[in-house]
């Protein structure tokens, strides 16, 4: 197909400020064969009067407020299109985003997702650094067997949400995904089960913009990196349960979390249920590994 559909699933939980920027960039790409859809999770915020005012040019899906997670299963759910991409409603995408997301796919079935870098600006999308790292070329990837191994020896700068593209037959076999609504999966759940069922494309190329804000600065504080365990853990524990020949993977996932819990003050009760049934189910000497894992990373980032 050569003008396939694609969906631009955009997420929002009282992001009003910049939802319209987000849904304008949206629907402003040279790429016109897009339906736009925005997920708003229960916003107490104006973020539905703004979805209001564009009218049929979009597809709301006004949801109670249940996490990350369901607004990726709302989205994916009300779309149509046999690409899907994903945009947190602080960012933008640049015009040209989904052009070259479509033609990196080609005529190619057989490669599942695509992802790219994106640009960091500041609170009114200026840029913070004008330097980039990126060459715009184009990469292959297939780390399937690397991820059943448990561990991935081919790198690339991880991308956000809005750096996550995929196709319908590959996203469908991950999407729904389990959820929660304090702190629940996120994009990393996409990003590994994705590798670890398909081949891929990295853009080498910031086709987006990654808003730098209060809410999301990156900030080494103690509740952060607890909140940074509780994501890893809860995905190493639900990539076990649902695809089950990524364990070794998903073990080395929990041994992380734990370690940066560790160091973080110990595992909050929260998460001590996710943990204990992982372990329950882990054979002894992958157990083992676990806590060799938590223990390297525990003594590879010391105390802020």
């Amino acid at each position: 197909m050569s003008q396939p559909l694609v969906s631009i699933a955009i997420n929002n939980y009282n992001y009003g400020q910049f939802l319209s920027d987000a849904i304008e960039s949206a629907l402003q790409q040279s790429y016109v064969n897009c339906e736009v859809i925005v997920v708003d999770d229960g916003s107490t915020d104006n973020s539905r009067e703004i979805m209001a005012s564009y009218g049929d040019r979009i597809i709301p899906v006004l949801k109670h407020n249940g996490g990350q997670a369901s607004a990726f299963n709302a989205g994916f759910a009300a779309s149509r299109g046999e690409i899907v991409c994903f945009l947190d409603a602080d960012d933008l995408f640049l015009p040209d985003k989904v052009t070259a997301v479509v033609q990196a796919f080609g005529d190619r079935p057989e490669l599942g997702w695509c992802f790219h870098p994106l640009k960091p600006v500041d609170i009114e999308a200026q840029p913070i650094d004008e330097a980039t790292l990126y060459d715009g070329s184009l990469r292959q990837y297939d780390m399937r067997q690397q991820l059943r191994q448990g561990k991935l020896t081919d790198r690339f700068p991880p991308p956000s949400t809005s750096g996550l593209c995929f196709r319908r037959s590959l996203i469908q076999q991950i999407l729904p995904m389990p959820e929660a609504k304090r702190i629940g999966l996120n994009d990393g759940y996409l990003e590994f089960t994705a590798i670890g069922l398909s081949p891929g494309l990295f853009i080498h190329q910031e086709l987006g913009l990654y808003r730098l804000h209060g809410a999301n600065a990156y900030a080494k504080t103690a509740d952060k990196q607890r909140r940074k365990a509780r994501i890893i853990i809860l995905t190493g524990y639900w990539m076990r349960v649902k695809f089950p020949q990524f364990a070794r993977y998903a073990n080395n996932l929990i041994g992380a979390g734990l370690g940066i819990y560790w160091r973080a003050g110990g595992v909050e009760a929260e998460s001590q249920e996710f943990l204990k049934k992982h372990l329950a189910a882990t054979p002894l000497i992958a157990k083992l590994a676990i806590y060799l894992r938590a223990v390297y990373v525990y003594l590879k980032n010391p105390q802020d």
